[in-house]
């Protein structure tokens, strides 16, 4: 037995001998190794995509979002079962966010070849508060949502452009808006006052470069999505006007994009912009279904022509203030006709307002005001809606550590005299007692108030908590009886303005 053990272990000792000595003979050339190599020509963060000439940098942010009293990212308590305030709403809610940004540049002789994207993946509060669970499944306004449920979530798109040689093409901030959209210092994404494209709108945009910072963007816009709040056909029924002040939207479908543009000076002391857009407002039909859709007499009843609406706003930062360093104010005003969204604009859609409180004459009161470009009656031309805004922020920083913000805007929406009428009529047509109990004016006006202070005891690491008042200035006065939308009951309401206050805290780890 041993002379056999021996036998092997000489075999294989001679084996790996003579394997050693031919693998000698041969030359072996290394493998090169390629080292991810930093990229300083458009900052820190960007390094080179191995084997090629183009820069990436990976980013985005972890944020943590509850607000109580008020809908995601501090929505105010104005519409729905929140501005109801009803035993379907919650007292608070939440969004766990990821937000992952991918930004590659390549130097060419045309300058330098962007393309940005931002995907947000995230977690709510199923429904955002604003539904009735009974009727959530059916709600397609709030679809995305309906993916937050146990092991969901959903990912939405904020951006997603490439740039060449000046131009700009997909869903990017539009050539409307200032830098801070309407973010002058604030967490809530529901500042009204003026314009917000914050996370992206299909676009195409030239910007030009005239030296000393100062620059022109021209762009098209496409307003199916952001740029359109609502138009009502008042004729196409009798009391086509909701008791809470509302209608169906009978907008038509989209013929042309937006005209955007904006001229900036952006320089140390601070930036200044003048923005215009021009936007196409049309109705569908003259005749239609009371929920807008159409019936066999919609195309044969012919429609209202289209009518040229547009707004105009101005910008202004100004930096380096002697209060501290880093201080600084942004404002903005804006002036719309027939392009609402341009002052009534949160991060989703333009919302309309329905608030309810106490009454010491009534059951309950009630504020409401309905956000539209325009109106029309059968066989009458759109009344374009008019509407003004101003907002702004004075950012304030204690120490390196800690920081605040005093926030706030005021918003006017007004009809014009044709409008009021036609609006007034359906109204009283549903709700009796018009000119008797009560006195009917579809203008009205919302103001917010509100402060923010953010501790920061780690680079890009913030906590914050932010207050916010809310009024809404409605123009209804008197007392009705009508029957609001369920759970509330067929009652006298008193129409009278609303005041809500919400409140927000925040953690967030930028990278």
């Amino acid at each position: 037995m041993m002379t056999i053990r021996s036998l092997f272990l000489g075999s294989a000792a001679g084996l790996l001998a003579i394997s050693g000595a031919h693998a000698a003979d041969l030359a072996v050339k290394a493998k090169a190794i390629e080292y991810v190599k930093a990229c300083s020509l458009y900052g820190a963060g960007f390094w080179y995509i191995p084997g090629t000439d183009t820069c990436i940098k990976l980013g985005g942010y972890m944020r943590i979002d509850t607000t109580f009293n008020g809908g995601l990212y501090d929505q105010p308590a104005w519409n729905g079962d929140l501005g109801q305030n009803n035993r379907y709403r919650d007292s608070f809610d939440a969004r766990s966010r990821m937000a992952l940004t991918v930004d590659t540049r390549t130097a060419s002789e045309y300058g330098i070849v962007r393309t940005f994207v931002q995907a947000d993946m995230q977690f709510s509060t199923l429904a955002n508060n604003t539904f009735n669970p009974v009727n959530l499944n059916t709600s397609l306004s709030n679809a995305p949502q309906l993916l937050d449920t146990p092991g969901g979530g959903y990912v939405a798109v904020e951006y997603a452009f490439l740039q060449f040689a000046g131009f700009t093409f997909g869903k990017s901030s539009s050539a409307y808006a200032t830098p801070w959209n309407d973010f002058p210092g604030n967490n809530s994404s529901s500042l009204l006052g003026g314009h917000d494209t914050a996370t992206g709108v299909n676009n195409i945009q030239y910007t030009a470069q005239f030296g000393s910072g100062v620059s022109g963007t021209i762009g098209l816009d496409d307003p199916a999505v952001y740029n359109r709040t609502a138009v009502y056909d008042i004729g196409a029924n009798a009391g086509a006007i909701s008791n809470l002040g509302v209608s169906s939207n009978f907008y038509a479908g989209v013929q042309v994009p937006d005209v955007v543009g904006n001229i900036r000076v952006d320089q140390e002391w601070g930036l200044f912009q003048i923005s215009a857009a021009a936007h196409e407002v049309d109705g569908s039909y003259n005749v239609a279904a009371s929920n807008a859709t159409s019936t066999a007499l919609s195309e044969i009843s012919g429609h209202p022509g289209s009518r040229w609406g547009g707004s105009v706003m101005a910008g202004l930062n100004i930096k380096n203030l002697p209060t501290g360093t880093g201080d600084d104010i942004k404002l903005d005003a804006s002036w719309t006709r027939g392009d609402t969204r341009n002052v009534i604009a949160t991060a989703a859609t333009s919302p309309s307002f329905a608030m309810f409180g106490g009454s010491g004459v009534a059951y309950q009161s009630v504020g409401f005001g309905a956000t539209t470009d325009g109106i029309y009656a059968p066989g009458g031309a759109i009344q374009l809606t008019e509407a003004y805004g101003v907002r702004g922020a004075f950012n304030h920083n204690w120490d390196p550590k800690w920081s605040s913000s005093l926030f706030g805007s005021y918003t006017s929406v007004r009809y014009d005299g044709a409008a009021k009428a036609i609006y007034c009529a359906s109204y009283g047509a549903g709700v009796a007692g018009q000119g008797i109990s009560y006195s009917c004016n579809p203008d009205f006006n919302v103001s917010q108030l509100g402060v923010v202070t953010r501790w920061t005891p780690l680079k890009n690491l913030t906590f914050s908590a932010e207050a916010m008042w809310f009024h809404l200035d409605q123009g209804f006065a008197g007392t009705a009886t009508f029957a609001p939308t369920a759970p509330k009951p067929a009652a006298t309401y008193q129409y009278k303005d609303q005041d809500t206050v919400s409140f927000n805290i925040r953690a967030q780890r930028n990278f």
